[in-house]
């Protein structure tokens, strides 16, 4: 089955009871019980419920997986995962990360004994230089946030099995529509399920997808236990929102390089991060894994000081100043006072987030008015 028609129909069916085409909002909390035991699978909806359980068989279908487990935010689903940690554990990462996930590392897990090592991942042998015997798990962002540096999955993914080491990917900037790591060798896929896959910015959700069914089970007893997990009428908008994903990642893509295109020669712009440029570092690892570029660019202002990123970023008419990316509109964020704010300024600015970075998330709309916003408020 092709992706598209995988987006549309993997995981549901018309439900059994009405003949809906469409997968209904199962708004209950808890469910009758013939006999103690006998539930067919549901027995509380904190731990699984009809309407999930289609999202999650979708969200499995897109990342070519066995299992998926829908959580209600991003965070939640990182959580589950360091969970699966023991105090003395240590865990290899980015140094250019999202905030969220950097501040969860450090201001939460490392309070548990587990010790994080921030590397510059786009050599893939420094994972092999940093692994001890207390190395435990491998969390990569490809591209990252918000530098779009590409990490090279396969690569990795061949030096965590001859470690024995778990390998996430957090896949949220290129969606499954651009990347999947399992197929690549990573073990588990993240996603903001909030950010491409839900795509109207309606929803907050994360995702996990896998394939090993004992790594499955000790992350379902975790889901369920600590009970990070989503309602219907958010598994609902998911859903619908995934019905269009490949239409709207094809639009994403088509306007992200115009806007990078106009960006890359534009007397304002000082760098511009985006990986469809051929001098883009691992430009050629981001064509071989990846099957677009897609609508995320930063760029930093050129003799920008504070004040003056702040007036540029308030400028805009089309793009909105706002937390978030991959919706349909075109957002536009300050990463080192908004998503990356919890991030030390001495850390942060060593991988370039810097003052005068804004992040751009390219939406679908016309792209004479994103082009036109654009050069009005870079004048």
């Amino acid at each position: 089955m092709k992706f598209g028609t995988k987006a549309i129909h993997a995981g549901q069916e018309p439900d059994p009871s009405t003949g809906a085409v469409m997968t209904p909002i199962y708004q209950t909390s808890t469910y009758a019980q013939k006999s103690p035991g006998d539930n067919k699978g549901y027995e509380y909806s904190r731990g699984t419920n009809p309407t999930r359980s289609a999202l999650e068989g979708c969200l499995a279908a897109l990342e070519n997986a066995r299992f998926a487990l829908a959580f209600s935010s991003g965070m939640g689903a990182t959580d589950a995962v360091m969970k699966l940690l023991q105090p003395g554990d240590e865990v290899i990462t980015g140094n250019d990360l999202y905030g969220g996930s950097y501040r969860i590392f450090t201001k939460i897990f490392a309070n548990y004994g587990i010790k994080f090592h921030f590397l510059d991942l786009s050599d893939p042998e420094i994972v092999a230089q940093y692994t001890n015997e207390n190395t435990k798990l491998v969390w990569v962002e490809t591209p990252t946030n918000p530098t779009m540096q590409i990490v090279d999955i396969e690569a990795i993914g061949k030096i965590t099995k001859a470690k024995n080491l778990t390998f996430v990917v957090d896949n949220t900037f290129a969606s499954p529509y651009l990347q999947n790591p399992i197929d690549l060798g990573a073990d588990i896929v993240m996603h903001s399920v909030t950010k491409y896959i839900g795509g109207h910015s309606d929803l907050v959700m994360g995702a996990l997808m896998l394939n090993d069914e004992d790594l499955y089970k000790r992350l379902w007893f975790i889901y369920n236990a600590c009970g990070a997990t989503p309602g219907p009428m958010d598994s609902f908008l998911a859903l619908r929102g995934i019905k269009t994903l490949h239409l709207r990642m094809k639009a994403h893509c088509e306007n992200g390089k115009q806007v990078a295109e106009f960006l890359k020669t534009h007397p304002k712009v000082d760098k511009i991060y985006w990986p469809g440029f051929t001098d883009h570092p691992n430009h050629e690892i981001a064509k071989k894994q990846m099957r677009g570029f897609g609508g995320m660019i930063s760029i930093t202002l050129k003799d920008a000081d504070l004040a003056e990123t702040f007036r540029i970023a308030s400028n805009f008419k089309v793009f909105t100043l706002a937390e978030s990316l991959g919706g349909v509109e075109s957002l536009l964020n300050h990463p080192a006072t908004m998503t990356h704010g919890s991030i030390p300024k001495e850390v942060r600015e060593k991988v370039g987030v810097v003052d005068s970075l804004l992040r751009l998330s390219v939406g679908v709309e016309d792209i004479e008015d994103l082009l036109e916003d654009l050069k009005n408020a870079l004048s």
